[in-house]
């Protein structure tokens, strides 16, 4: 008997320390339930920086805080020409607010300048255009826009083309995909009008990129080609629609339209719930694999590739090199290569586009590298755009 109710006492025990433990995990949990929540979410109005990646690595670019031990690319005051001529870049943009350049209470400090959401919008979409006018002055820059939407924007070399159009939050990856189509359609129209006409090569772009390099040379550099994609190391997503390429012959206008085309009619009918981000990516991917027999491991590898998608020549080009992404997403771990040619700000990298053009500008050696290492440095917390 005596035994007996060693045991109990002892399970007895047991029992009262587990209940005593959860009992206080409980209790923190309810005294702050969203404090790691809060910590990963937490958004900074300034740049964080952390050490350069990439360090001791072969071909990439090493920085000594900001400044860049090794040369990427080219510099800015170099004012490329060879490949810059006879390219237009080609981007949507709209406005969700008529009020530019009005108060909000949801403003954002740059430096010593306050934005509110729409001023901070254009701000980025003329630091588009700043970087390709810097790198590429030959090349001339298109918007396409919802005709409602009035863009305070004149420029030199900058033409604004209304399309008509679903630009809600909702749809616009959608509406991006037929308005390229619309375009490449108007490009064949006026070949129809004027044979012979020279028709820029296009470059299809997202808004929040920066050219850093001469991305002209791949219409040369990488054969007769009809269209150029981004390919990275992704088995979900191992295609970025941020950056995609047509050649612009009357051929590579229209199988570029066609290729689009089929890209649009899978988005339609398997990626509708994805329409707000994602769906163009998936949808191009779908038709890559239907018409290929590529695996994770051709998009595992750094060289650009070419395959034949119906009847279209299709270049497959590193996100390394022309659509690379700072810190907090592809390349962290690898460290920026030496010859990018183009860097994407894509999510909460807004900020940092804004501050890189701004350190540029600034900086009395005006070299490309050393922003290249701010960037580089930078990016690893969430921004507040």
């Amino acid at each position: 008997m005596r035994v007996c109710f060693g045991w109990r006492q002892f399970l007895l025990f047991v029992m009262l320390v587990f209940f005593l433990s959860h009992l206080l995990s409980v209790l923190e949990l309810h005294h702050d339930p969203t404090s790691s929540h809060k910590t990963k979410s937490k958004k900074f109005n300034h740049l964080v920086f952390g050490p350069a990646a990439g360090e001791g690595l072969p071909n990439r670019l090493q920085c000594k805080g900001n400044k860049a031990l090794n040369k990427a690319c080219v510099s800015a005051t170099s004012n490329i020409s060879n490949g810059g001529d006879g390219v237009s870049f080609v981007t949507v943009f709209t406005v969700y607010n008529s009020t530019v350049g009005g108060t909000s209470s949801e403003s954002t400090n740059v430096g010593k300048v306050s934005y509110n959401k729409v001023d901070r919008s254009m701000a980025i979409l003329n630091t588009f255009i700043n970087f390709i006018q810097l790198m590429m002055p030959q090349s001339d820059t298109i918007i396409l826009t919802d005709p409602a939407s009035s863009l305070p924007l004149k420029r030199n070399g900058v033409t604004v083309f209304p399309v008509q159009g679903e630009y809600s939050r909702d749809k616009l990856m959608l509406q991006r995909i037929r308005s390229y189509i619309a375009f490449l359609e108007l490009k064949l129209k006026e070949q129809l009008r004027k044979p012979g006409k020279r028709i820029n090569n296009i470059i299809f772009t997202d808004s929040d990129i920066a050219v850093v390099g001469d991305v002209g040379e791949i219409f040369s550099k990488y054969g007769d080609f009809d269209v150029a994609l981004t390919f990275r190391n992704n088995k979900q997503q191992p295609l970025n629609s941020g950056f995609i390429a047509v050649r612009g012959t009357p051929d590579g206008i229209l199988r570029g339209k066609i290729f689009l085309e089929e890209v649009l009619k899978v988005y339609r009918s398997k990626y509708m719930e994805a329409s707000r981000m994602l769906g163009d990516q998936l949808a191009i991917a779908s038709v890559v694999k239907l018409y290929t027999s590529l695996d994770a491991k051709a998009f595992g590898a750094r060289q650009p590739f070419l395959e034949d998608i119906n009847g279209a020549s299709v270049l497959f080009l590193p996100c390394a090199v022309y659509n690379w992404t700072p810190p907090e997403g592809a390349g962290q771990f690898h460290g920026m290569p030496l010859d990018v040619k183009v860097v994407h700000f894509k999510g909460s990298r807004k900020r940092l586009m804004l501050e890189s053009w701004n350190f540029l500008q600034s900086s009395s050696s005006n070299d490309l590298s050393d922003m290249l290492c701010l960037v580089l440095r930078s990016g690893r917390t969430k921004y507040d755009f």
